[in-house]
C-alpha cells in the first residue's frame, strides 16, 4: 500500500494563532507546510530532529542558537537537534516554509496503521 497525500486537498492545522500546518510523515522523516503570518507569536524551542527549514515565499530572521540569518525565498537552513530556534516574519508578508525532520515526528503526522 503506498502511503501518500495531496497537500492542496488538506485543511490547515491551526498550531497557535498565526502559524499553520500540513504534514506527512514516513517511516523515517517528516515533511511539514507552514504558513506564518506577519503577527504571529514566536516561539523558541529546540527538539531531538535535525531540521532542514526552506523558505517559499515570504521573509523570515532565523534564529539558531545564538545566530540570526535573514532568509527570503529559497533559502534553506539546517537546524542541529536540540538547538534552539525559532523564526520571526519580516514584513507583512506572509510566509511559507517547508521542513523537513529526521527522526519523524508523527505527533505532527502519524503513518497509517497497516
Amino acid at each position: 500500500m503506498i502511503h501518500q497525500i495531496d497537500w492542496s486537498k488538506l485543511d490547515w492545522k491551526t498550531m497557535r494563532p498565526g502559524v499553520e500546518q500540513k504534514a506527512f510523515s514516513g517511516d523515517g522523516a517528516t515533511i511539514a507546510l507552514h504558513r506564518l503570518q506577519p503577527d504571529h507569536e514566536p516561539k523558541p524551542h529546540k527538539h531531538e530532529n535535525e531540521q532542514i527549514a526552506y523558505i517559499v515565499s515570504g521573509t523570515v530572521d532565523f534564529h539558531v542558537g545564538d545566530e540570526v540569518v535573514r532568509m527570503g525565498p529559497g533559502a534553506i537552513i539546517r537546524v542541529p537537534p536540540n538547538t534552539m530556534h525559532h523564526a520571526v516574519v519580516v514584513g507583512e508578508e506572509e510566509v511559507i516554509n517547508i521542513d523537513v525532520f529526521t527522526p519523524a515526528r508523527p505527533e505532527y503526522a502519524p503513518l497509517p496503521e497497516a
